[in-house]
């Protein structure tokens, strides 16, 4: 519209008696007020604005409240809610770990203003505030849930060295909710200024759990085999005991780290057979060393047509699986590798066949441990009725490897024995229990796993009798009949008068006397019923959510064993997190928000990677 037609139009539109100017689509011509002045208010936002000297004021106006492009009648602009999306920023940064400064990059409010604009840019410190805000109200709602849990609740924790050296500490609840589902959930991610001996962590541990009020809910703490973790769990289990709120008096309260001790024994392990892999360990730099040999080497996998789909792996000394992965990918490149040595007089150390035949018993060896270690490290973080049978077939293992002919591979078993009994000569009882609560197994299992040991009769019924007494003490003090009857002293409340009875009570213990006497606990009855097919699929905690009437104690007792961790990989995997969030290009980021961006990301998005 030209300049004079928006004049005519301002002219018009009320000196002729009539609304010839678009804008009368959108507003409404209000009463005429004192003095002769004219308004009109917008049908959108109900905004006055004055119509006596025209209607520009009006049409700069439409676009704030009407999408003035769309074909058809007005349509009113929908207005922006400025708290949703300071909201939604907000999340963007949590859970894709963006910097603050994030919402004032141009290109950013660019964006944001092309799709509304009413949008309000704001400030990489309003966006740290609203992060924060988050963060304590999404806190709230956690500590609401846990004090609503019902049963137990177990913890991992570990400390994580960043790019800028500082310490942090991880706290990692586990339990089941209401649901039957198991959840895990980052509670803490703090930073520890040195020293870090146990009694200094156990007192930030203690100050966690008093915040969060979960002390009196701890069950067990899964820590690795760091010196300093004994010391942390006598000093945590000395405060819990003061309270009288640790399970068995803290019998079953420190759990080690499955994945831990499964390094340490393989490792072990790998000392004495250091030589024997070297040769493929060399073979696979030399092979990786130039783009000509890779060339060379592919000419070979194709005049062999090998389609094993594997990848030529260089291993890292320090990570076993790593060599493992190396070790089975040359295995299935052993004819390319025998044809290299043969066009290329530059490769000098291509295995024996003996070497390559102690190769394959090693990777053998090492498979079973690398498929239980990617078990207890998956991310669905599987509950602990796998930990037992798990643990016996690495004895098993262990014990066949010893009696090989091949003096190298019995002397790396021997070492690696030696190293399982320090850690696992008595499975983890608490652990084991895991296994008995399984309904297609019970103590069946572990009498067979047992007996198919090499141990003595005696010894292995020690070890059964460690297992089943340690099981009926843990339900009978603290979920069977005994931890749920309690005598009380009547009192009347109309009289001074004391009414003490030293008998009071007496009905009460009599009457469970004869239920001890006259019926079975639920736990006898659940062993003594026939176990469920061992190879159908089960879902454990369903099962036991499913017979809750049944079994109303022992269900719950079922519940918070079977959400004991086997690892501190819930704990570890923050630590990835940690590393985005507090990477090289953020050094300067306060511990505080630190703590707030990874614990907000772990509640709203479960830790997602991405």
């Amino acid at each position: 519209m030209s300049g004079n037609d928006e004049h005519e139009d301002e002219v018009s539109s009320f000196g002729s008696g009539k609304h010839s100017s678009v804008v009368w689509s959108y507003f409404d011509k209000l009463p005429v007020g004192p003095g002769g002045i004219q308004k009109a208010s917008c049908t959108g936002c109900g905004k006055v604005f004055s119509a006596n000297s025209g209607t520009s004021n009006m049409k700069r106006h439409l676009p704030k409240c009407f999408d003035l492009n769309e074909p058809g009648p007005p349509k009113k602009r929908a207005p922006l809610d400025q708290e949703m999306y300071r909201e939604k920023l907000a999340y963007s940064i949590i859970k894709h770990n963006y910097p603050f400064s994030y919402v004032e990059h141009k290109g950013t409010r660019d964006l944001h203003k092309f799709l509304h604009r009413d949008v309000k840019p704001i400030t990489r410190n309003t966006a740290k505030a609203d992060v924060l805000k988050i963060y304590d109200r999404e806190k709230t709602i956690l500590k609401e849930k846990l004090q609503k849990v019902n049963g137990r609740v177990c913890l991992t924790t570990d400390l994580w060295s960043s790019i800028t050296t500082d310490g942090y500490m991880a706290l990692t609840a586990h339990y089941v909710d209401e649901n039957w589902v198991l959840r895990k959930k980052v509670l803490n991610f703090k930073v520890i200024p040195p020293p870090h001996s146990g009694k200094i962590l156990a007192e930030y541990m203690i100050n966690f759990l008093a915040d969060w009020g979960i002390q009196k809910k701890v069950f067990t703490i899964t820590l690795d085999n760091a010196k300093y973790n004994d010391v942390l769990v006598n000093c945590l289990s000395s405060h819990l005991r003061l309270n009288n709120v640790l399970v068995c008096d803290g019998d079953f309260t420190h759990v080690r780290c499955s994945a831990h001790v499964l390094n340490l024994i393989v490792q072990e392990g790998l000392k004495v057979i250091e030589g024997a892999i070297e040769k493929v360990r060399e073979s696979v730099k030399f092979v990786r060393g130039s783009g000509a040999r890779k060339y060379k080497f592919a000419e070979c996998i194709h005049h062999l047509s090998l389609q094993c789909g594997k990848y030529v792996r260089q291993d890292i000394v320090t990570r076993w699986n790593s060599t493992y992965l190396m070790l089975d990918s040359a295995l299935a490149y052993r004819k390319a590798y025998a044809r290299l040595a043969l066009v290329d007089s530059s490769y000098k150390s291509f295995p024996t066949e003996k070497e390559w035949a102690r190769v394959e018993t090693i990777t053998e060896l090492l498979k079973p441990f690398y498929n239980i270690t990617t078990l207890f490290s998956g991310s669905s973080y599987p509950t602990s009725n796998l930990y037992f049978h798990n643990v016996w077939r690495i004895q098993m293992r262990i014990e066949d490897a010893i009696n090989n002919t091949d003096n190298v591979i019995s002397g790396m078993a021997k070492e690696m024995k030696k190293k399982f009994d320090k850690y696992w000569e008595n499975y983890s009882m608490v652990l084991s229990f895991a296994v008995v609560l399984d309904p297609r197994y019970k103590f069946k299992v572990v009498e067979f796993c047992f007996k198919k040991l090499n141990m003595e009769d005696k010894v292995r019924k020690e070890k059964l009798d460690i297992i089943f007494n340690g099981m009926h003490k843990l339900y009978d003090k603290e979920y069977g009949i005994f931890s749920t009857t309690s005598s009380s002293t009547v009192k009347s409340s109309n009289t001074s008068v004391s009414t003490r009875d030293d008998l009071d009570g007496l009905e009460s213990f009599t009457s469970e006397f004869k239920k001890v006497e006259n019926e079975k606990s639920q736990l006898d009855m659940y062993l003594e019923e026939p176990e469920l097919n061992r190879r159908e699929e089960l879902d454990v905690l369903q099962y036991w959510k499913d017979n809750q009437g049944r079994y109303p104690q022992l269900s719950l007792m079922a519940r918070d064993i079977l959400s004991i961790p086997i690892t501190t990989v819930a704990s570890e995997s923050s630590f990835s997190i940690g590393g985005r969030v507090l990477s090289k290009y953020r050094t300067s980021l306060l511990s505080s928000s630190v703590e707030a961006l990874l614990c907000a990301r772990d509640w709203l998005f479960d830790l997602e990677g991405r």
